[in-house]
């Protein structure tokens, strides 16, 4: 069973960073796709990131590539996302979800693909 908590959020000015977490306390973390998803007041839930079980591939969105950066450390059964140079429209809830795949590069961006999911954390980014 996959147990996911985000941590790390919090109010930034424009320009910032933040490294949210994304933590399991189970034994078989390394055997999922971990995916990072917002969700913003009114609005779908979208893909932000993904990465693999090893961590050999990392996918992105088009509005956050070259300004986040995911990562993951299966010792520690933790996935990280570096969010810098961040803009008032990145502001969301963030979730991480987790599923063992394999996914393609098309359907790892599908919230619908994920089973176990975080409670989320609040991304507020003052202009």
């Amino acid at each position: 069973q996959v147990q996911l908590v985000e941590s790390g959020g919090g109010l930034v000015q424009a320009g910032g960073s933040l490294r949210l977490a994304c933590a399991d306390s189970g034994r078989a973390f390394r055997n999922y796709y971990i995916g990072w998803f917002r969700q913003a007041p009114g609005k779908a839930r979208e893909f932000v990131s993904a990465i693999s079980w090893g961590g050999a591939s990392t996918y992105y969105a088009d509005s956050v590539k070259g300004r986040f950066t995911i990562s993951r450390d299966n010792a520690k059964n933790t996935v990280y996302l570096q969010m810098d140079s961040l803009k008032p429209e990145d502001t969301a809830v963030y979730y991480c979800a987790a599923e063992s795949g394999p996914f393609t590069a098309a359907t790892m961006r599908l919230w619908e693909g994920y089973d176990y999911w975080g409670q989320g954390t609040q991304v507020t980014v003052s202009s």
